[in-house]
């Protein structure tokens, strides 16, 4: 079984985000968990479901601020083990390219 989550935390401030979003993804490592962030979120992989809601917690309270936003979407594969890159690659084979694409 594979859990894989896009997840966005941030607090509710103006100016930069950067040095509270990272406290959000340097609790991640405290889990049983992979991931990788991207400009809009991190996507999260974790075995099981409670390891995962575990993880998002710790990334949400370790943000400061009067006001924190938090975005989940999980996608939990109860009967299969597929990855997140396995979900990639099967775009790209539809594709027949890499699913990226800087303009010019």
């Amino acid at each position: 079984m594979t859990v894989i989550a896009m997840l966005s935390v941030a607090p509710v401030v103006e100016g930069s985000m950067s040095s509270e979003v990272a406290k959000a993804v340097a609790a991640l490592d405290d889990f049983d968990v992979s991931y990788e962030t991207n400009p809009m979120g991190t996507v999260i992989e974790a075995d099981d479901i409670d390891e995962l809601l575990a993880a998002v917690g710790a990334a949400h309270k370790a943000v400061d601020g009067d006001r924190v936003s938090t975005f989940l979407k999980v996608d939990d594969k109860r009967t299969s083990d597929q990855r997140a890159a396995d979900k990639v690659s099967a775009v790209e084979k539809h594709l027949g390219r890499p699913a990226k694409r800087d303009a010019e």
